[in-house]
């Protein structure tokens, strides 16, 4: 299995230059509001479960399949 698809190559790099892992690196350059500035990405709280199964399945998290909504919202911010 390959690596992710990265939505925002630029805020991708730049989060790993910072130091931030390659899972949440991905996951932050991933969300729907990637590279927009001012906090204005969506809270978990907010998406679906299939839009959070999604963005685990882009970050490669392990078991989603398994997950309810909460799970998964622990998962993406812990990964």
């Amino acid at each position: 299995m390959g690596e992710p698809r990265i939505k925002n190559e630029d805020q991708y790099e730049a989060l790993r230059d910072k130091g931030y892992s390659k899972e949440k690196a991905a996951r932050i350059a991933n969300t729907p509001n990637a590279g927009k500035k001012g906090g204005k990405a969506d809270p978990y709280e907010e998406w679906t479960k299939d839009e959070l199964y999604d963005q685990a399945k882009n970050v490669g998290i392990d078991g989603r399949s398994k997950m309810n909504k909460r799970e998964l919202i622990s998962a993406l911010r812990n990964n």
